[in-house]
């Protein structure tokens, strides 16, 4: 298996426990480095922080769901194409998320989000 879809692997079973399997702590546990840099400007650095904050949003949200639709890798980067809900009601949030890697574990964090509208110009969706 090539770096890259190792990097796959890592950051797909990373949000899939974390967000998903409601696990942020056993997430971090296994796929973060001792040193966790944050992009996200409501979120601290630290993969304490992460935890915290995701264990927030799952308090917050109970029925949230991370459906990841793409991923991407280059070089020591991963890049998640996902649809983020709150609930089977919500229309939810797109949302790429990149993350890096060093020696096998997530060590940084850039995201954008954008709400999914009731009505767009075209009929590509989002996600």
């Amino acid at each position: 298996m090539s770096d890259q879809q190792r990097n796959k692997q890592i950051v797909r079973d990373f949000a899939e426990l974390a967000f998903n399997g409601k696990r942020p702590a056993d997430a971090v546990a296994a796929y973060v480095g001792p040193e966790y840099v944050q992009h996200n400007p409501q979120a601290p650095d630290g993969p304490e922080a992460f935890v915290a904050f995701v264990a927030g949003l799952g308090e917050r949200f109970p029925e949230m769901r991370l459906d990841v639709r793409r991923v991407i890798a280059e070089d020591d980067l991963v890049v998640l194409h996902s649809l983020l809900t709150t609930s089977p009601e919500d229309r939810g949030m797109a949302a790429v998320d990149i993350f890096r890697l060093e020696d096998g574990k997530i060590v940084e964090h850039w995201d954008v989000v954008q709400p999914v509208p009731e009505t767009a110009a075209n009929g590509n969706g989002m996600v």
